[in-house]
């Protein structure tokens, strides 16, 4: 038996800074025993991510530069759904062919997260990618900014479950999915979804 939740009320909201990806907002919410209190949150776009498992069970790693926290981490193929009506699992592959120049025969939903729900509204969306095909040299996708300096890897994926659990893989959506990955694997891939699964609410 669950208890009565207290229904949070938004009383006012004040967009405080706007952005292509993001903006910051804050809202006056009621609290349990009455009075409201200010909570500034992070209104974001979301993104998608992509673990690429190959016939050798491989998993494609990224090399990437992250400025906010100064240093390189390793992180899935991933990126922003920031295209109007574009359909998540086709982002997904998108973001493969941009970011790892392959392509995927059969794509499936691994997992959902809320990266940090403290502070962001932010929902990724982690796909399964297998029958995996490289994408041909001259379609390949001109990286610019810091995806020029991408490492692309493919690391076994309980090597890379390690690197998880040594703390030498931190990025959230990446932890999430390998973790996922390994135990879909292990079940048989009997708890996959389909591409089109409604996102949670």
């Amino acid at each position: 038996m669950s208890a009565v939740e207290h229904r949070y009320e938004v009383t006012a909201h004040r967009e405080i800074w706007s952005g292509r990806i993001f903006s910051v907002v804050s809202d006056d919410v009621t609290m349990p025993g009455g009075g409201t209190a200010a909570r500034d949150y992070v209104r974001h776009v979301g993104a998608v991510a992509v673990v690429a498992l190959d016939d050798a069970g491989q998993v494609v790693l990224i090399r990437q530069y992250r400025h906010p926290v100064g240093r390189h981490l390793w992180e899935l193929p991933a990126g922003l759904m920031d295209v109007s009506g574009e359909d998540l699992a086709a982002a997904a592959a998108r973001e493969l062919a941009e970011e790892a120049d392959l392509t995927a025969g059969t794509i499936d939903v691994l997992v959902d997260l809320h990266s940090s729900p403290g502070f962001s509204d932010e929902l990724v969306r982690v796909f399964l990618a297998r029958d995996l095909a490289d994408v041909p040299a001259e379609q390949r996708h001109d990286r610019r900014d810091e995806e020029a300096d991408l490492q692309v890897v493919r690391v076994d994926l309980d090597e890379a479950v390690g690197m998880v659990l040594a703390g030498e893989i931190t990025n959230a959506s990446c932890v999430a999915g390998l973790l996922a990955a390994a135990r879909a694997r292990d079940t048989g891939w009997s708890a996959l979804r389909r591409p089109d699964a409604p996102l949670p609410r």
